[in-house]
């Protein structure tokens, strides 16, 4: 299957889209298109490589008007409902130290995956320190991935939305020598996410439940730093390589683990898709994208 023929089965929404949960919106414009979450998961696990297993979060994929997500960056959409995140800490947390808890780590994680039969992964570094905006409560940081089954480093870029009751997540994904292009597209997407009025960041009234952690809590988190057990987080975060990698992350106070488990090996071929969903029309500003199972077969990719 060519990667036209694989476009051609999937559904691109434009314009304004109302996301399954937390009341967040995607306002795309005619810079970007949305795929619903049927589609996304075929562009995680056919296209590029990743296991089915593990998908049932992603709302969706928001990915450059004009491109695609096989040969460019996708931006996979998830919300975790936190409830409300301080910022408190966003301007006194050392995430230089975490990286080193991450990379002293590193020895006993790939130990365990080596066991399992799969190859090795280090965290380089930031591609991109995490920063955070106080005006629009919008946390941006970038990992720069090495993975032992791949010639070229893997670029995860987060851009996570802060609101009410919890938090969007936009996460890039794409190889690190287009770092300089996607950086400069995460200006511009996290400017296409946000709120409906009433469940925005600024709407947090007294009485609304808070997290239990702040800011450096959620990269954290991100990272899937064992430290981050500390912080009582009960998602199950998704850390997803292009062609190859899944990372689940069960943070827990029971996790015992510094990554969870790491699954997938890139094929050599594109795994062939499911039947096509059935295009959803319903998509819009009033509606939310439907999500339909399948077992993909496997196809070759010309």
């Amino acid at each position: 299957m060519s990667i036209a023929d694989f476009m051609a089965q999937l559904h691109p929404i434009h314009g304004d889209v109302k996301l399954l949960k937390g009341d967040a919106e995607l306002h795309l414009g005619n810079k970007y298109y949305f795929l619903n979450a049927a589609d996304a998961k075929r562009v995680i696990v056919e296209a590029w490589g990743n296991p089915p297993s593990g998908h049932d979060d992603v709302l969706g994929m928001v990915v450059a008007e004009g491109h695609n997500p096989v040969d460019d960056w996708g931006a996979i959409v998830t919300y975790e409902e936190t409830f409300y995140v301080s910022d408190k800490d966003a301007d006194k947390t050392d995430y230089d130290k975490m990286l080193r808890q991450i990379h002293d780590g590193e020895a006993e994680a790939n130990a365990e995956r080596k066991k399992q039969g799969y190859g090795t992964m280090h965290l380089v570094g930031w591609a991109q320190p995490p920063t955070y905006d106080k005006a629009s409560h919008t946390l941006i940081w970038a990992q720069d991935l090495n993975l032992s089954t791949s010639e070229t480093d893997t670029l995860n870029y987060d851009v996570r939305l802060l609101g009410r009751r919890g938090v969007l997540s936009l996460n890039m994904v794409d190889f690190m020598p287009n770092l300089p292009t996607v950086r400069e597209q995460a200006k511009e997407l996290a400017l296409a996410g946000g709120f409906a009025p009433g469940s925005r960041y600024e709407d947090y009234a007294a009485g609304d439940k808070k997290a239990a952690y702040g800011v450096a809590g959620l990269v954290a988190a991100g990272l899937g730093l064992a430290a981050a057990k500390k912080f009582g987080l009960l998602a199950v975060l998704l850390l997803v390589a292009k062609k190859g990698w899944v990372l689940l992350i069960a943070m827990a106070a029971s996790v015992k683990a510094w990554w969870g488990k790491l699954f997938g090996k890139k094929p050599k071929s594109l795994p062939a898709a499911s039947e096509p969903a059935a295009e959803d029309t319903s998509v819009g500003a009033d509606s939310v994208p439907t999500v339909e199972e399948g077992s993909p077969r496997k196809l070759d990719l010309d």
